[in-house]
């Protein structure tokens, strides 16, 4: 929808000027972005995302690896305590039981390699299939967004949520589960197998390990911070790239490559000094657990040593002992260098939750399917009345505005920048509310009528048309995709498209850049209008429609255009006087509400705001 300088943000309390960012939406500031507060709520929600075949089917993958992984230590005791030495015999092998230990040592070797290839592939495939169900989800919300919300977030940042943010939660999935899970179970088994074999010995690996927990819960802490914030920064940064991109004929136009290249550069310098602390702590985390770690291991070594100098344990459970307290602080560090990983994932999987859970009317669209109708909009008679609105609390638009528009007739709206015209359409295509008041089609409040069935009847040429990536007849489509190619064709021949569009290498299958930048203003207004006519609605709105082009273009535009308002309920809003002279009615805005009213020759001859307008535009003075 083409907007004003008279459309800013709706909130509850007004922006200040420096969060206006230039490519007309706003950027959002760290302090409104909610932080993670429940880490733990969240992993869980987000644990519902998985597939539960796989990730049941990992899991037991996962505690065949794990076993292997615990077996192998004890059947190693049993190969080395095979070995037997005293004075009186010298060194003797029981080399039945040493072959039997060798061989089980291979199959669990063997095993353990096999069932650690799956776990691999099942963590893809979890990974995979929770990133796909979570961007469906993610993006079906999107495209269910309000535009009064689209309005209130940078663009990047919500297309950063679709793509950084769950990207971030894929690598978790696919590395974090395994390792949690794995790390949980090592943790379990080895306990139970060292209590078994020497409950002194396990005493002091559990010593070490609560050394090592207290560790990385205090650096969590201070890391958790630092993370939420690189995500925060991510997305402010995408956004600006986003609308620097976009906007950039606006930034090429005024110089502002420097302005642009600051700000990126300011932003960018903050992620780096931000992430470099983080950085920071994960590394420090990685030492200080590994020290931690193997002083406990050389504690069990020496302790291990006196207890086999008394007899009361075997060489074999020394060396067993070693393997599984190794095994048993492994997981923990493991665990705790995920933590960058998950503190990552679950900032990011907050951030896509704020969207999916966006559910009131400012967020997101409801299209009342089940809403049923007293009556069908047939004829388009419009009715405002009283109606008041606000983008910003406090600072009213519409300040009272009230017309009758009858069926069929063709009503021009005119009025200085910033008097609230786009607005009116705003309110009557039901993109925002208004605060009070009401609009009525047919007599019936527009709020009566499902979203999907309003706008069905509703078509409009905008100021800036967008067209998709993709064949010009599919954008023709997009004004009704259930038509025959003999409608489009008609439609194409409507609209005064034919001449171009049969220059074109292919025709109505001349495949269109981005926005359409590969045909002139000229050209895409056409396009436009060939898809209104498609579509074939009740009321038509044309906003600005000509204001991009050359006057022989707009002749052409024009003649397209009065073709399509005939017998149609119009809204014309327009800056060029020229083009509104023919209109039934003519509705003049100033101050948020109708101040005139009435046919050209009419308001000329009452030479009041009209009049000061038309003197301006034709003879370029002040009346």
């Amino acid at each position: 929808m083409n907007t004003s300088n008279e459309k800013s943000v709706k909130s509850n309390t007004a922006r200040p000027v420096e969060n206006i960012r230039l490519g007309g939406h706003r950027s959002r500031s760290p302090q409104n972005i909610e932080k993670p507060k429940e880490l733990r709520r969240t992993l869980k929600r987000l644990l519902k995302f998985l597939e539960k075949r796989t990730f049941f089917l990992l899991i037991l993958v996962m505690v065949i690896v794990t076993g292997c992984s615990l077996i192998t230590p004890s059947l190693q005791k049993s190969a080395i305590d095979s070995v037997s030495f005293s004075e009186e015999t010298g060194f003797g092998v029981d080399l039945e039981q040493l072959g039997v230990m060798v061989m089980w040592l291979i199959v669990t070797y063997i095993m353990q390699a096999l069932f650690t290839y799956f776990q691999g592939i099942l963590s893809a495939k979890l990974s995979a299939s929770t990133v796909l169900r979570l961007r469906k989800d993610l993006f079906n919300k999107i495209v269910r967004l309000t535009v009064s919300y689209t309005d209130n977030h940078s663009h990047g940042d919500i297309m950063f949520r679709m793509t950084g943010d769950v990207e971030n939660i894929s690598n978790a999935v696919s590395v974090s589960v395994g390792s949690l899970i794995t790390g949980l179970l090592t943790i379990i088994g080895t306990n139970v197998i060292m209590v078994y074999y020497s409950p002194m010995l396990t005493l002091i690996s559990v010593m070490s390990i609560l050394l090592t927990v207290i560790i990385s819960t205090k650096l969590n802490k201070v890391m958790r911070k630092y993370f939420v914030k690189q995500q925060e920064l991510n997305g402010i940064l995408s956004g600006h790239i986003e609308e620097t991109v976009t906007a950039y004929k606006t930034v090429t136009a005024y110089n502002l490559h420097q302005n642009a290249e600051d700000k990126f550069n300011k932003t960018n310098a903050k992620i780096k000094r931000n992430g470099f602390r983080a950085q920071m702590l994960v590394g420090v985390m990685g030492p200080c657990l590994n020290f931690v770690s193997n002083f406990g291991f050389l504690s069990v070594a020496v302790f291990g040593a006196v207890f086999a100098l008394n007899g009361s344990i075997t060489v074999g459970t020394i060396q067993a002992f070693l393997m599984y307290s190794k095994q048993f602080s492994r997981p923990v560090n493991e665990i705790a260098n995920q933590i960058a990983v998950i503190q990552t994932a679950a900032a990011g999987a907050e951030r896509v939750f704020e969207i999916l859970d966006a559910k009131n009317e400012d967020e997101i669209e409801d299209f009342n399917p089940n809403l049923e109708l007293t009556v069908e909009l047939t004829k388009g008679k419009l009715d405002f009345r009283d109606v008041r609105f606000s983008y910003i609390e406090g600072r009213e638009v519409l300040k009272g505005f009230s017309a009758s528009i009858k069926a069929g007739q063709k009503i021009a709206v005119v009025g200085a920048t910033g008097s609230g015209k786009t607005t009116v359409i705003n309110l009557l295509t039901r993109f925002y509310s208004p605060d009070s008041g009401v609009i009525e089609i047919d007599g019936i409040p527009i709020e009566n009528y499902p979203k999907d069935e309003l706008r069905k009847a509703l078509g409009e040429v905008l100021q800036d048309t967008f067209l998709f990536s993709d064949t010009i007849g599919k954008n023709i489509r997009y004004g009704d995709f259930e038509a025959d190619d003999e409608a489009v064709r008609a439609a194409i021949n409507e609209s005064a498209c034919d001449r171009f569009i049969e220059a074109l290498p292919g025709g109505e299958d001349f495949m269109l850049s981005e926005g359409g930048e590969n045909l002139s203003a000229g050209q895409r207004q056409l396009l436009a209008i060939a898809r209104v006519v498609l579509k074939n609605p009740k009321i038509l709105i044309l906003d600005e429609a000509t204001s991009n082009v050359d006057t022989r273009t707009e002749m052409h535009i024009t003649a397209a255009m009065q073709k399509l308002m005939k017998n149609r309920t119009t809204l014309i809003i327009a800056h060029r006087l020229s083009t509104i002279r023919g209109a039934d009615n003519i509705l003049v805005i100033s101050g948020g509400r109708v101040v005139e009213q009435g046919n050209h020759d009419d308001l000329i001859r009452q030479g009041g705001e009209y009049f000061k307008l038309y003197k301006t535009q034709f003879e370029g003075r002040e009346t």
